[in-house]
């Protein structure tokens, strides 16, 4: 009886850790969409699909995290595209 009980302890733990990997993608990809592209984009992505992988039940948020980390990517690119690879300008 406790190797079943112990095997639902770590099922619900791996779930309750997806679903945080999924909250934490869509936390750090919202932000992501307006500062620090680079770094809070990817981050997004990552944990994002970590949490689909493990099976999270919060899968719309996982899928918004990964949506919003690759816009944040997309949003940098074309804005760096845009400038002519200058997106700040100090010396005017």
């Amino acid at each position: 009886m406790s190797t079943v009980t112990t095997s639902q302890n770590t099922g619900r733990r791996e779930t309750a850790e997806a679903d945080n990997l999924a909250v934490a993608s869509f936390l750090l990809g919202l932000p992501g969409l307006l500062l620090f592209n680079i770094v809070l984009g990817p981050i997004a992505i990552t944990l994002a699909t970590l949490a689909l992988v493990r099976g999270t039940s919060r899968r719309g948020r996982a899928v918004l995290g990964l949506v919003l980390g690759i816009t944040s990517l997309v949003i940098l690119a074309v804005t760096t595209a845009t400038s002519h690879g200058v997106l700040m300008d100090l010396g005017s």
